[in-house]
């Protein structure tokens, strides 16, 4: 399957609505737009192809957590870094046939993954997800204590990346 990165440009009015609905629906823009363009185009997404949708924006999340936390915005870092721990546990959903659409949809999947695999450090990692993602909204979090998290984030990507 070839893939490519599109850049586009929206009027404002438009680029804020996908923002909104996209918030609505827990979902990265990213998602919103492919589901529509999937939806009017009449092309269905293959359970792979949600896979890697979630994987790529994943990586995308991870790489700009690392960016954003050299920079010193722990805040924006914290919710990228939310972003590609999410992104992770909705590729290895989607890999078993199940699509994810919440927060609590996302916390009980992995505590299935946790309890199947009798991994408790999955729960553990995943909680360093939650905590920054919290972050992002208080910005409590000490900016060691933000590294330390994301650097458990990419444990837990990694740990679940070998499900996919």
């Amino acid at each position: 399957m070839v893939t490519a990165m599109i850049s586009l440009v929206l009027p404002k009015k438009l680029e804020e609505r996908i923002k909104e609905e996209s918030e609505r629906l827990e979902i990265p823009e990213e998602e919103l737009v492919l589901k529509a363009l999937s939806e009017y185009l009449k092309e269905p997404l293959d359970p792979e192809s949600k896979v890697e949708l979630h994987l790529k924006l994943c990586e995308k999340y991870l790489k700009e957590a690392e960016e954003l936390l050299a920079k010193g915005d722990y805040i924006q870092a914290s919710e990228k870094a939310w972003g590609a721990s999410a992104q992770i546990v909705k590729a290895v959903a989607a890999k078993e046939g199940k699509e994810l659409r919440s927060h609590g949809e996302l916390h009980k999947f992995v505590v299935e993954l946790r309890n199947r695999l009798n991994d408790s450090e999955i729960s553990t990692l995943w909680s360093s997800a939650t905590s920054l993602h919290q972050n992002f909204y208080e910005n409590w979090l000490p900016e060691d204590m933000v590294k330390d998290l994301i650097e458990n984030v990419k444990k837990f990507v990694e740990k679940l990346r070998k499900l996919v």
